[in-house]
């Protein structure tokens, strides 16, 4: 449910500022909305292109994994998923408030999904469901298969294939490519609710002739392979995007540019992250809620979500080969009419920053995400619910930006579990 904020304020490129022990007024000229843009659509695309070099490389690790299966490719291929969301994560900024954007996002980024159209799964997870006829598909021990009672040709495992049967029958959990088709075919399923472990899928699940487990470790291995191809294929194209003369780079002008850039950082705080990431699964104590929840890597995929609304906010974001690419960002704007709301502002956006870096800490340290969401976990759930409030007061002061830039009308997205809980359990 969109959380909508319509706020009137009078406009202005300049602010009266009054330095300390009773000094002159000093004014100080706003940046150009251009240059704002400039530098998000600069920081989009490097972020895009780091995703696209740490995809390929996770491809290169998944080739040797299907080509030469070992314990020790496996690990390589896993490290290498992990490696890869960083850069990622820290583009789902740019999701909300650019249509291009989002309209894409699904492919490459989306979740949960029900395992059992992919591969194997646990007993537990049932043989059929309601809602989703392609629940136990199983494309890779099917090279044929009827599903809703049509069927279906599965034979040669290709793009056009997964394509077809991504979010098929219009069921968003029929997710058949993107980061979290890849990280199931890596681990598996997580079958330790809030308990301690990732997913344990065996090494062997893509071995040579009689060491194969499972069945279909040459269709598996093609599936991986494929799916990280097309991954990497996304990247590139959503790279090109943010380049110069790119569809989303030259969609973004004026207030209309900057009200896309305040809905982003809205948005992926108040109603994806803070709502449907975090509380819901806090509500719900359920494991299925997490983000990376095959490989227990949702703590890192939070943090780098707030690692990329702190790059649009301040205006500085740093490549994985540690250059940075760096401009006038939101805050120089909002600091250019009310130099004490930008204050407050970055206060908030470092808060949030901690209290992410925090839950980081302790993921690492003492207790995976699904465990902190645990049921009668006090420790844990006060962990989470710290970045849930901080994320929510941030949104709190993001709403006075609106207000200050008089942006008219800017809308973030919201979620039934920070705004009507209550909904969650109907």
């Amino acid at each position: 449910m969109p959380r909508s904020v319509l706020i009137h304020a009078v406009g202005g490129c300049l602010v009266a500022v009054t330095a300390a022990f009773g000094a002159a007024d000093v004014r100080a000229a706003a940046p150009e909305p251009s240059a704002v843009i400039k530098t998000y659509a600069d920081i989009a695309r490097a972020a895009y292109e780091d995703s696209l070099i740490a995809a390929k490389r996770l491809e290169g690790a998944v080739d040797a994994l299907v080509a030469s299966p070992s314990a020790e490719a496996m690990q390589a291929a896993r490290a290498a998923w992990i490696a890869a969301r960083p850069p990622y994560q820290q583009t789902e900024v740019f999701r909300f408030g650019n249509p291009i954007v989002d309209d894409w996002e699904g492919k490459v980024n989306a979740w949960p999904l029900d395992e059992g159209l992919i591969d194997y799964v646990d007993g537990g997870y049932g043989t059929e469901s309601d809602g989703n006829p392609f629940y136990t598909a199983n494309i890779i021990a099917h090279p044929k298969f009827q599903a809703g009672g049509t069927d279906y040709e599965a034979g040669r495992i290709d793009a056009k294939l997964l394509e077809s049967l991504h979010e098929a029958g219009g069921v968003e959990a029929n997710v058949a490519v993107g980061y979290h088709a890849v990280e199931f075919l890596l681990w598996g399923q997580d079958l330790n609710g809030t308990g301690a472990g990732a997913g344990e899928r065996p090494w062997t699940d893509y071995a040579k002739g009689d060491a194969c487990t499972h069945g279909n470790c040459d269709r598996r291995g093609k599936y991986l392979t494929v799916a990280t191809g097309m991954l990497v294929d996304e990247l590139g194209w959503m790279a090109k995007q943010w380049a110069t003369g790119g569809a989303a780079r030259t969609a973004l002008k004026g207030d209309e540019g900057i009200a896309a850039i305040v809905t982003g950082l809205g948005s992926l705080a108040y109603g994806e992250l803070a709502g449907e990431r975090m509380k819901l699964g806090l509500l719900l104590n359920d494991p299925e809620e997490e983000h990376d929840c095959f490989s227990d890597n949702t703590h890192n995929s939070h943090f780098y979500d707030v690692v990329g609304m702190r790059n649009v906010y301040l205006g500085s974001y740093t490549r994985i080969d540690g250059t940075k690419v760096e401009g006038p960002g939101l805050s120089a704007l909002v600091a250019a009419k009310d130099p004490a709301l930008d204050a407050e502002m970055r206060a908030k956006v470092e808060a949030t920053y901690e209290a992410f870096a925090a839950l980081k800490r302790r993921a690492e340290t003492v207790e995976a995400y699904d465990q902190m969401i645990g049921a009668g976990n006090a420790e844990g759930n006060a962990v989470v619910e710290k970045g849930i409030a901080a994320l929510t007061e941030q949104t709190r002061s993001l709403e006075r930006v609106v207000a200050a830039l008089d942006l008219q009308l800017v809308s973030f997205e919201g979620s039934d579990s920070l705004d009507n809980p209550a909904n969650v359990f109907k």
